[in-house]
């Protein structure tokens, strides 16, 4: 087959060379959109990273696509809708970062807890002066996860490690795992009145955007502290400003954003061929935003880093085009060939 990978770093070129010879394989750290597709006409499988926009427009692009083998958990750069009509398989990574994932999120927390990111900076400057730099512990809060699958049972563990006491919501509840963790499922009103952190791990898409906005923040306590390593549409940008600045929040840790990728090129916006539209323009000025306020740590989506997860991610991504090949698909989201229910991947 031909396989394009893109978004993908010279030591990912030198793994994927392990498809040779019985496939052609071509990498670029370029990301796949719209712009780019007609130079890979001929790919009958593309692997993109999050950063890939593989839409509809990219779709009919591709005449001979068969699978799109994203080196992700997520799918929400992927139309699924159009995959499915075209009779294009989906397969992901399920399972490559829960711990990696879950310790990104404990280091964002303690960051903010512990004002770590201002006081690291102070004393590089020779200022030690620790006024403005009073934390709090973590013992005997309350940590509240919405989206207990992998990675957020995951989280729960290591807060048990710090004394916390841990509530969940998810729409799949695992009672089995509840007993074994010690702790309890609650419905996502009640966790955000009664955590004192909230970390979000819920997969991205049309059914999570803004999933925490203005209503969700008036109900949380007021200091909590909102951890998001998940995606950055599962919170409303603008809304998050406005709890932050009014105190209803003590602060926070994302390592996502909504309009990521054009907060990372933000030159594109004057390449579209129309306008920003208007909501997605307000997001984009909020995201700014928090990366401004002093109360917030923000890491550049680099929650599954290490060497570790990147391992699993291309071992995992090549298992699954290979597989594929010898007619035994493996990890899919969206079968190949006729429509059908798009398979639950968990967080």
């Amino acid at each position: 087959m031909d396989v394009a990978v893109f978004e993908a770093a010279e030591w990912e070129h030198q793994a994927c060379l392990r498809l040779e010879p019985g496939h052609r394989v071509r990498c670029t750290a370029g990301r796949l959109t719209p712009q780019t597709a007609p130079d890979y006409v001929e790919a009958e499988v593309v692997s993109p990273f999050v950063g890939s926009e593989v839409s509809a427009a990219v779709i009919a692009a591709l005449p001979r696509l068969r699978l799109v083998a994203t080196r992700s958990t997520g799918f929400d750069h992927i139309d699924l809708e159009a995959c499915r009509a075209r009779g294009v398989a989906v397969c992901n990574v399920p399972d490559y970062g829960d711990p990696t994932v879950a310790e990104h999120a404990f280091a964002l927390l303690l960051a903010v807890s512990r004002h770590v990111v201002e006081a690291a900076d102070r004393t590089r400057r020779g200022d030690f002066h620790v006024e403005g730099l009073r934390g709090f512990d973590l013992e005997g809060r309350t940590l509240g996860v919405v989206g207990a699958g992998r990675i957020g049972r995951r989280v729960i563990r290591i807060a048990r490690g710090f004394g916390m006491t841990a509530l969940a919501a998810d729409p799949h509840p695992d009672p089995a795992a509840a007993a074994e963790l010690g702790f309890d499922y609650v419905t996502l009103d009640d966790l955000l009145r009664l955590a004192d952190v909230v970390s979000l791990h819920a997969p991205g898409g049309p059914q999570t955007r803004d999933l925490i906005s203005d209503a969700q923040f008036a109900v949380m306590k007021p200091g909590c502290v909102l951890i998001n390593t998940a995606r950055g549409g599962v919170v409303n940008a603008a809304a998050l400003v406005r709890a932050l600045s009014s105190g209803r929040l003590a602060g926070a840790g994302l390592d996502v954003l909504s309009e990521e990728p054009l907060l990372r090129e933000e030159a594109e916006i004057f390449r579209m061929d129309t306008p920003l539209p208007a909501e997605r323009l307000r997001a984009l000025v909020a995201a700014n935003t928090l990366l401004r306020l002093p109360n917030v740590v923000v890491t550049p989506h680099i929650a599954y880093d290490t060497a570790e997860a990147l391992g699993r991610i291309v071992g995992t991504t090549l298992d699954n085009i290979e597989a594929f090949a010898r007619g035994e698909p493996q990890n899919l989201v969206v079968p190949s060939g006729a429509a059908g229910d798009v398979a639950e991947t968990r967080p």
